[in-house]
């Protein structure tokens, strides 16, 4: 005699309610990501030209450093 297994679910394949979590999901990492990055540079910004000279750093590298690249 045969079993027939009708339960098994489907891998890879996700409802309305699954796409809607990863919509949600990556738009809240996409704000975090924003705010730690105008966190970053308005705490760089406000440091002065000598502060920012002392960490090794200078004012054009303010925005690489915001966008989580290296700066050399």
């Amino acid at each position: 005699m045969a079993a027939f297994d009708t339960t098994r679910t489907t891998y890879g394949s996700t409802g309305l309610f699954g796409r809607f979590g990863a919509l949600v999901a990556t738009a809240t990492g996409m704000f975090a990501a924003w705010n730690d990055a105008r966190a970053t540079r308005n705490a760089l910004s406000g440091l002065t030209d000598r502060e920012l000279a002392d960490i090794g750093m200078s004012r054009g590298d303010i925005e690489t450093v915001a966008a989580g690249k290296t700066v050399y």
